[in-house]
């Protein structure tokens, strides 16, 4: 099939959606129609963020969203699931083959989900199956009053360690505020403060002294490749479970780059990610894990999740497909390698970066050097089309929300098309608006950490110049909306 051909059916199917949709509610229609064309108008540099294929999207569509499917394969507890079976059974096909992994799991309905059914599954398998067989009891419904009180304080006084926040781990690794640092006794192992990078040894004596039961590798926004191998070294030399949460580059192991002891898969015992992101699928989870596991995280519904969700199954099916191909490890090859000249863009101009580089597809620049706080900075490169998050770099003197930092990722715009000239291009664009924004004051004069001043015009010729790359590279060429 022709790309003509292929654009005119994509554009049809869409046009026709919108329609329908526009019958019963006209502003969804129009809100969906504008977000397309602000997506094609701006410089997507969210590291969280893709461009899912027209069959992903258009999968996601569909009446499977229709039925409750609680349960497992060929296990539900509700009638007529014979089609989800399939669409589930494929899906998991699909992540066992792309990751090599002995199990897979693809319920979870997001990120987060998919951290909570493990930590759970690890709290079962490892907390209540041993406490279970201590009493002789085949489940929990047999304990008595008395039993499951006293399994109640083990689950309760189990301890995680985890990638602190600001060293670029996740909330969900044990920050306090989040449920993962309220259901575990948690403790956090940062990174070297010369050199922003991960100390094995530190890890080690921190895993030795705190004796974990869960110990938690990967990140959010820690530009730099993890050896894995050493980290289950460590896990089993304290007892621990290695969890793994891959969901920032899940992409770059699927696709190739991340191999050996960069590849999370054949060291941990449960690894998690999200099917967007790097994997370029619709929103939602997937875990992998060990044989040993697979009985504690096949109860994730209705243990954490509630009922799956069909249609997104289907559309984890479509994307790790297409993930299969060939020409998805070409793409994950260039994620890597455009991260690698934004970053040297970015240091070629003066701009100080985390770590003082990349491996992997995140670009953390600390903007500290231009006098701006994280907020600030993302809301002038808003302004100027550039779309960024501020984040947090080690150490923040301006903490979690207004930040130090903004985090750049190469996937959104290597789906375009975007190559090594681009990418120099954009960092020399963002260090323009950095370099020209200057921040404000508050009512009472004293420096503000949100509020900012960006200087006339520029806003509009860092437009002007991001629309001759992005018209070089449309997103969904032949996509016409009415």
């Amino acid at each position: 099939m022709s790309d003509a051909n292929s654009g005119s059916l994509v554009s049809s199917a869409y046009n026709q959606a919108l329609e329908v949709i526009a019958s019963v509610e006209p502003r969804i229609a129009d809100a969906t129609r504008q977000e397309l064309a602000d997506q094609r108008a701006s410089l997507k540099l969210i590291a969280s963020e893709n461009y899912a294929s027209p069959a992903v999207l258009l999968t996601m569509g569909t009446w499977l969203s229709d039925k409750y499917a609680e349960g497992t394969i060929g296990h539900r507890f509700y009638a007529g699931c014979q089609n989800v079976d399939t669409v589930e059974a494929l899906a998991a096909e699909h992540a066992r083959e792309l990751f090599g992994a002995p199990y897979a799991y693809v319920q979870p309905h997001s990120g987060i989900d998919a951290n909570l059914v493990a930590y759970w599954s690890i709290l079962a398998h490892r907390v209540e199956g041993p406490w279970l067989e201590k009493v002789g009891a085949k489940n929990v419904n047999e304990l008595s009053d008395e039993d499951w009180e006293k399994l109640r304080h083990e689950f309760g006084s189990q301890r995680l360690l985890g990638m602190s926040l600001d060293s670029g781990g996740h909330l969900t690794h044990g920050f306090r505020p989040n449920i993962s640092g309220k259901m575990f006794h948690q403790q956090q192992y940062g990174t070297d403060p010369e050199t922003g990078l991960l100390d094995y040894d530190v890890v080690r004596a921190k895993a030795k002294e705190f004796k974990p039961l869960v110990l938690v590798a990967g990140y959010s926004a820690y530009p730099r490749r993890i050896n894995f191998a050493k980290m289950r070294e460590i896990a089993d030399e304290v007892g621990a479970t290695l969890f793994v949460d891959m969901a920032h580059f899940a992409g770059l192991v699927a696709g190739k780059v991340f191999t050996g002891d960069e590849n999370p898969v054949p060291f941990a015992h449960i690894t998690a990610t999200t099917t967007h992101k790097s994997l370029r699928g619709p929103r939602g989870g997937l875990l992998l894990a060990q044989e040993e596991y697979a009985p504690s995280v096949d109860r994730g519904c209705p243990m954490v999740l509630g009922g799956p969700l069909s249609h997104v199954m289907a559309a984890k099916a479509v994307a790790l497909a297409e993930a299969r191909r060939p020409e998805f490890q070409t793409y994950a090859q260039d994620v890597a390698d455009n991260a690698q000249h934004l970053a040297e863009g970015f240091l070629s101009r003066g701009a100080k970066l985390v770590t003082g580089g990349t491996d992997n597809h995140i670009v953390l620049l600390d903007v500290t050097s231009f006098g701006l706080t994280g907020r600030q900075a993302e809301s002038a490169l808003l302004d100027a089309g550039v779309v960024t998050n501020r984040n947090s770099v080690p150490a923040d003197p301006n903490g979690a929300w207004y930040t130090s930092g903004i985090r750049l990722g190469t996937p959104a715009l290597t789906t375009r098309g975007f190559g090594k000239d681009e990418f120099d291009r954009v960092a020399e664009l963002i260090v323009h608006v950095l370099q020209n924004t200057q921040p404000g004051t508050t009512k009472a004069g004293t420096p503000s950490q949100a509020s900012y001043s960006l200087a006339e015009g520029v806003a509009d010729k860092v437009k002007d110049a991001s629309a001759e790359m992005l018209d070089k590279h449309p997103l969904y060429p032949g996509l016409e909306l009415k």
